[in-house]
């Protein structure tokens, strides 16, 4: 198949593949008896006119940029990394074991980013083994992953409903987190500035999911282990060749990526809620995977696709409030019609637009 210019290839292909899945959502809108037109406009409005809206998506929109980023640093190395759910929870008590620990007696300067780096090394450490059964065992990674997540949840279960549990609370959920070991709101440091903010659970995490960025595309496109990742994704037998130790590639991607994921904690344990909770991830380990389709594995396109989605869930919401016949479910329906053409159907408008372009 012809290769089609970057700008085709990473900016009209998604916008055609966006388009489409939009287009039939519409048709299933108006199948409904309501108007695509004001549903869109409910969704635009709830998630970046309403009153505190766009904080909302980009909180939401920070996890999703920690889970996509996780997905497409395995991707490089033709990793399908499903364990972003699971190892975003092990991050959460990574981070939550810390911040009980040395939180009430270490000022926040100290105890956050501790809790960061737990949430980091615990995320790493989880998809560490499936990554090692695979580079070593020929485990498959999507097998391994996907039981990981499991294996977590029954984990955290049995610790949030038992010696994490706190006291004189019916639900399953963590204490919360001493003042000093959260991340400051967005709102709250507008208001310091003497700038208006609507009370958002809008962090701190958001700028380190930037910086992640950063990172990852440094990492990725500017560094010789990223060129050697990116070779062991390209072939295998190429990166042997070349002298590439592909095993402890293997590996490295694998724990990079669970790193990244166990960072998504961070936005909602020491930002948003101040606690752990059952299910905290809220499915964005497995959402994060459609951000990394979405945005072609690079940084700058998973940040759009990230917000894009935490529109989604966000604007979600006011649907579910504005019409009686258009409920949440059709939120999913959207994301899994963007899942399908950006992921399975991603390559359907490549040689109609090759030949569009005078490209044979």
């Amino acid at each position: 198949m012809t290769k089609l210019p970057a700008w085709a290839e990473f900016g009209v292909i998604p916008l055609i593949n966006l388009a489409l899945a939009f287009g039939i959502a519409g048709i299933v809108i108006a199948l409904l008896g309501e108007s695509p037109f004001a549903a869109m406009k409910v969704m635009i409005d709830g998630a970046f006119v309403g009153n505190g809206a766009l904080g909302y998506t980009l909180y939401y929109t920070t996890s999703l940029i920690f889970t996509g980023l996780a997905a497409a640093v395995a991707f490089q190395a033709k990793l399908f990394n499903i364990g972003g759910e699971g190892q975003a929870y092990i991050g959460g008590l990574g981070a939550l074991l810390i911040v009980l620990t040395v939180g009430s007696w270490l000022p926040g300067f100290l105890s956050i980013p501790l809790a960061i780096l737990g949430a980091a090394a615990f995320g790493a450490a989880w998809a560490f083994l499936p990554g090692w059964l695979q580079a070593y065992r020929g485990s498959h990674v999507v097998i391994t992953t996907i039981m990981f997540n499991f294996i977590a949840s029954g984990i955290m279960v049995a610790l949030l409903a038992g010696p994490l549990m706190r006291p004189g609370q019916p639900n399953p959920e963590s204490a919360l987190i001493p003042d000093s070991a959260r991340l400051p709101f967005i709102h709250d440091i507008a208001h310091t500035l003497g700038l208006q903010a609507t009370r958002s659970p809008l962090n701190l995490a958001f700028l380190l999911a930037l910086f992640a960025c950063l990172v990852v595309w440094v990492l990725i496109w500017r560094t010789r282990w990223g060129y050697a990742l990116r070779a062991v994704g390209e072939s295998e037998d190429a990166a042997v060749y070349a002298g590439i130790k592909v095993r402890p590639m293997i590996v490295s991607a694998m724990a990079l990526s669970g790193a990244l994921a166990g960072l998504m904690a961070i936005n909602v344990i020491l930002g948003g809620q101040g606690k752990v909770t059952l299910n905290f991830p809220a499915g964005f380990g497995v959402t994060g995977i459609a951000v990394a389709l979405m945005g072609r594995s690079h940084p700058l396109g998973i940040l759009l696709a990230a917000l894009l989605f935490g529109a989604l869930v966000q604007g979600g919401t006011e649907l579910d409030f504005e019409f009686q016949t258009i409920t949440r479910e059709m939120v999913l329906l959207i994301q899994g019609l963007i899942i399908l053409f950006s992921g399975a159907l991603s390559l359907m408008f490549v040689p109609v637009l090759s030949r569009f372009l005078g490209r044979h």
